[in-house]
């Protein structure tokens, strides 16, 4: 039923679609002749959207592509589009019409856009279904949509025809979080995986709390313990647990495993409401080879690199996309503009970059070749990665872009403009892995190995970095971080306080996994839940309370957060006491009456009488002692009133006089 330019007198709630005359043909076939023609020669793209989506600039595809709910010529029904370039026959398949693939044929755009569309009346919100596609050399295939917006749970496979009904009331927060995601804000995000952080029945792995059952427990928790944000690990639709949700198939759906779409954005809207941001996992790096997602879509490597030397991770035994199709990066970024425009996250955390921006990633001499140039870059992942991070912070400037990325590739929180990949921030992974070193070593065996624990400031400014302790470091036999401390049960405990004393009073922003704010006993199990019950134990507990207390110190004192970014806010005051292991710095702020004073007892050792000389201050208060009897320290080694005497007069140098608890962090101002 072809339209032409001239529309009918359209109702309030019709939504008005272009269907340029002559751009559309249905293809002849015997099986797909239907004389009632249920499928309507309608079309959603205007001519400049089909030059962006050639040109890799369609950023807002998911209100293209997909299923839409319209009403049209007084009839209501479903929209649907799907890029299938080598396709010769594509229809809709589905429960509304008995799964057969000759009643639902699509239309092929003659623009030789591979996009193929129509619409279905009478086709109702919640329907399963599938694309018929007969790809290259005549195969067969049913295929997920890409661009669906809802699924079906695992194991079965199918999309769900939707749209949203959701009204927002974040409103106050979306005004104010420039302010609050901006990079002189304290960031202390709590990484979560919904499905294993709580569950109904602990022991039953198919056993989710919903979205709406996470707004009564986890968004109030958060706020108790003084996070700033929530990281989710990735909600976008998965189809094998084990995955974590880092093998995808969905690249615009959030899981069904938890509730619908809307059931999500009430969940988001919550944490809002609290002045809590979110920031989603995003993996724009690589998808797994189910049947029904984007592998082999049309019969060939449409999303994925031909080369399997460029486009198969054999660690993960996953494809990698093809940045340099033009179609495959409208697809990515509208992925990434999708939760920020649909979701209203405040921040993507994009996985593995590393590999997106390596050739040789992963890769011996031989499985790689290099670039046009010789090197071991992969030029149009690295200009997909500028143009994602342009794209998000033109249109969501109150955002933040996070990179996981382990290498030394330079520049890559720094803006385009200045030759930088333009990231927000990056995890400082450098600085986890030293860090974890130094604190794993017998505490008497730490004065050899400073440089370790002091070398992160050396290039911390090289980038804007996130201090990360997440989920990757308490599975496959890493270990809980409890028993990543050396010594006793109290040493343990002495040394993950001291620990944590450090990360938070280090520059940067700040991340802990689930369970890590309590001390769990056990590797994290994505089939169970987090080990609430330790919390029915003093040492655990006030742990719990030692972490709230850092995040409260470190969202009220500005020494902590405003200067984070910058060489002004980090001064070492003393790295000379090698052999006792104790180490002094300053944390500086804009205004000098807010500056910190950290000083870290590396040793079992209590240390009376210690001397420091600092800089302006005639007056210190003790803030906080990691050893207090409130976090199950020993509480006997504090420092009520500091002795403070004049050294140097006209430099203005104090010597201050202090007590350090064993294995304790005392921060003063």
């Amino acid at each position: 039923m072809a339209t032409t330019r001239r529309q009918p007198a359209k109702k309030k709630n019709e939504l008005k679609v272009a269907s340029p005359a002559g751009k559309h043909i249905k293809y002849e076939d015997e099986h797909f002749v239907d004389t009632q023609k249920p499928v309507w020669n309608y079309s959603l793209f205007s001519d400049e959207d089909i030059n962006n989506f050639k040109n890799g600039t369609l950023y807002n595809g998911y209100k293209k592509f997909g299923s839409h709910a319209i009403h049209v010529l007084n009839t209501d029904g479903f929209y649907f589009a799907v890029w299938v370039p080598n396709a010769t026959r594509v229809s809709v398949v589905g429960n509304f019409n008995g799964w057969k693939k000759q009643l639902h044929p699509l239309y092929v755009r003659l623009d030789k856009s591979g996009i193929w569309e129509g619409f279905i009346p009478n086709i109702k919100k919640g329907e399963t279904y599938k694309f018929f596609i007969k790809g290259y050399k005549g195969v067969e295939l049913m295929k997920a949509d890409p661009y669906a917006q809802y699924a079906e749970l695992r194991p079965a496979t199918s999309s769900i025809s939707w749209h949203s009904d959701f009204n927002w009331s974040d409103t106050a927060w979306m005004k104010k979080r420039k302010k609050h995601n901006a990079l002189n804000a304290p960031w202390s995000v709590y990484e979560v995986h919904l499905g294993s952080w709580m569950r109904p029945v602990r022991s039953d792995e198919e056993s989710f709390n919903s979205y709406v059952q996470l707004i009564e427990h986890l968004v109030p928790y958060v706020k108790k313990m003084g996070f700033t944000h929530v990281e989710m690990m990735p909600v976008m639709e998965f189809p094998f647990d084990g995955s974590w949700g880092y093998q995808g198939t969905g690249y615009f759906a959030a899981t069904s495993r938890f509730g619908t779409p809307d059931e999500f954005r009430q969940l988001i809207n919550a944490f809002h409401q609290e002045d809590i941001g979110v920031i989603l996992d995003w993996v724009p790096s690589h998808f797994p080879y189910d049947a029904h997602g984007l592998f082999m879509f049309d019969g060939t490597h449409t999303y994925e690199y031909g080369d399997m030397r460029k486009g198969y991770h054999q660690d993960w035994n996953s494809y990698i996309f093809n940045y340099k199709r033009a179609e495959v990066r409208s697809f990515l970024i509208s992925s990434a503009r999708f939760w920020l425009d649909e979701f209203h996250i405040d921040g993507i955390r994009v996985d593995a970059v590393n590999s997106i921006l390596r050739l040789d990633y992963s890769r011996k001499e031989g499985e790689w070749e290099p670039n046009e140039f010789g090197g071991n870059g992969n030029l149009e992942a690295i200009e997909f990665v500028k143009q994602f991070n342009e794209t998000v912070y033109r249109d969501f400037p109150d955002i933040q872009t996070i990179a996981e990325e382990a290498s030394d590739w330079p520049k890559i929180s720094h803006p385009t403009t200045q030759g930088g990949l333009g990231f927000g921030m990056k995890w400082m992974m450098g600085w986890m892995h030293d860090t974890l070193d130094y604190f794993k070593m017998d505490p008497l065996m730490r004065q050899f190995h400073q440089d370790k624990f002091s070398f992160s400031i050396m290039y911390y400014y090289d980038e804007n970095f996130m201090l990360p302790f997440s989920h990757d470091e308490v599975v496959h036999g890493k270990s809980p971080m409890l028993y990543k401390m050396p010594g006793d049960e109290w040493q343990k405990f002495a040394n993950l306080r001291l620990l944590y004393t450090y990360m938070f009073t280090h520059p940067g922003a700040k991340l802990l996994f689930m369970g890590n704010e309590f001390a769990q006993t056990a590797e994290w199990n994505y089939k169970s839940e987090l080990n609430w019950e330790l919390l029915e134990f003093d040492c655990h507990k006030l742990m719990q309370e030692c972490v709230k207390d850092l995040n409260f110190l470190y969202q009220d004192e500005p020494a902590l957060y405003k200067l984070q970014f910058d060489p002004r806010g980090f001064e070492w005051v003393n790295l000379d006491h090698r052999q006792e292991s104790v180490i002094a710095y300053m944390r500086k702020a804009q205004n000098r009456k807010d500056d910190m004073l950290v000083v870290l007892n590396m040793t079992p050792v209590v240390r009376h009488d210690w001397k420091f000389r600092v800089k302006g201050k005639a007056v210190w208060k003790e803030i906080f002692n990691s050893d207090s009897k409130k976090y199950w320290g020993t509480g006997n080694v504090f420092n009520p009133s500091p002795k403070i005497k004049l050294v140097d007069k006209k430099a203005g140098i104090y010597e201050i006089n202090l007590h350090l608890p064993a294995l304790g962090g005392v921060i003063f101002r």
